[in-house]
């Protein structure tokens, strides 16, 4: 026969007790690891407060510019105060959070957790990377800024030799010039064998193109001369990357000699004869003086005027050829401007923060790991609540308890038992003498 909800059977009753019993030893068991971690809580929580506020101390101090006494106190200020900070935050949410019960309060709690870290890792987290990665970090500036200024100095020195090798384009053209002098002057042009005025166009023409010939060579040694010595003072650049010691005064030294490279990296450009060639083309077509016609007769005159206008056609189009040649030269991509600008060590950690997770990581943990001691506080507590519903005070009661709770039932007991007191005689106020003396007859 079923049992009644309302009255359940000795057998239902008996199991509901067993279970109440086992929630009970359950949430007494965690409850004495807890008393037993709580011994200890309260100082690792300390220990990780002090160490972060060390790291502090070392990220600040690299970011003050002078090293006097009020700026060691001002370090130490700053980070005394992120440490007392980061143990009261923790100790407030290692008590709070797992006591509360509704949803509404461990919602608002969550969230002050969260603005709470935000505020932890603006002040203190990122300073920690600072002194943990932080010469590292400015070494890779100081490494990428290399890069850099290989890159430009190689494409400096790249465009030059472009340049330089417009030298051969005109070396071709002054050839063919003083080609057509030589069969003007055996009279296959115009007819008329000799130096005349033919003869000496194409010579003018050939003596321009050898002076911007001689121009082009001259600079050659120049950038080759500019681009070695660059090299040079980027191998010292790449020493200092690596070198031990100070990252501070290596990076004094390494931006002396960035302002040399970046000079000779303008020098550089500054070589490249492109513009040159290109006035000097535009030139080449049209500054042309033109000789007196030096025929005796009016028929070779004509052939002189002729020959002339046909050499004017082809000195135009030879113009044109390396003009265009020029300008392709200066239409190439310039290098890019490079320019080192120092960094400090946590400014270094944030520019480059991608490369050092490691160290973000860990500087970040130191400060927030205690949000895991919380949530397993939250956790325990909420499975000690758990293991109590539905137990009654005489299920809770440790043999502790239930003596002493026997102890003061008797001594009540004995109490009550007890006759009543009686009451205690009244005493009369005191009398002045002649009242007393009046009382008494």
């Amino acid at each position: 026969m079923p049992s009644d909800p309302l009255y359940p059977s000795r057998d239902e009753s008996l199991d509901s007790a067993r279970q109440n019993a086992r929630g009970v030893r359950y949430a007494r068991e965690l409850e004495g690891h807890i008393t037993w971690l709580d011994t200890f809580s309260g100082t690792a929580l300390g220990v990780l407060s002090v160490a972060s506020g060390i790291y502090t101390y070392l990220g600040v101090s690299s970011l003050l510019d002078e090293n006097g006494a009020m700026s060691v106190f001002a370090a130490i200020a700053y980070s005394t105060a992120v440490s007392v900070g980061i143990f009261v935050f923790w100790s407030y949410l290692m008590r709070l959070f797992p006591a509360v019960r509704t949803n509404r309060a461990r919602g608002g709690l969550l969230a002050a957790m969260g603005l709470g870290s935000l505020a932890i890792v603006a002040m203190s987290s990122w300073l920690n990377a600072a002194a943990l990665a932080g010469s590292a970090a400015v070494e890779q500036h100081l490494a990428k800024t290399v890069q850099d200024y290989q890159v430009a100095l190689e494409r400096a020195h790249e465009i030059a030799l472009t340049g330089q090798a417009l030298e051969r384009d005109v070396s071709r053209t002054r050839q063919s010039f003083e080609d057509l002098s030589q069969q003007e002057a055996e009279g296959s042009l115009s007819g008329l064998a000799g130096r005349g005025a033919v003869f000496r166009v194409l010579r003018q023409k050939a003596a321009e193109l050898t002076a911007l010939e001689t121009q082009i060579a001259a600079q050659t040694p120049l950038v080759e001369n500019a681009f070695t010595e660059g090299n040079t003072i980027l191998s010292r650049m790449r020493a200092l990357t690596v070198e031990p010691g100070n990252v501070e005064a290596r990076s004094v030294e390494f931006s002396e000699a960035a302002v040399r490279l970046q000079g000779l990296i303008t020098q550089l450009r500054q070589l490249s004869v492109a513009p040159l060639v290109e006035r000097a083309a535009q030139d080449l077509a049209e500054s042309v003086v033109l000789p007196e016609l030096d025929s005796s007769t009016a028929a070779g005159r004509a052939d002189q005027s002729a020959t002339i206008t046909s050499v004017l056609e082809v000195l135009g189009q030879r113009a044109a050829t390396l003009e265009r040649a020029a300008q392709a030269v200066q239409s190439l991509e310039q290098p890019t401007d490079v320019t080192y600008t120092p960094v400090s060590s946590a400014d270094a950690v944030i520019l480059y923060a991608r490369n050092f997770v490691p160290s973000w990581a860990g500087a970040i943990a130191i400060d927030l790991l205690p949000a895991v001691l919380v949530f397993i506080l939250a956790i325990t507590h909420g499975a000690i609540r758990n293991g109590r519903d539905g137990s009654g005070i005489e299920d809770t009661m440790t043999l502790a308890e239930l003596r002493a709770a026997v102890v003061a039932l008797r001594d009540v007991e004995g109490l009550a038992h007890l006759p009543p007191a009686a009451p205690r005689p009244t005493m009369d106020p005191p009398q002045e003498p002649a009242t007393r003396r009046e009382a008494a007859e």
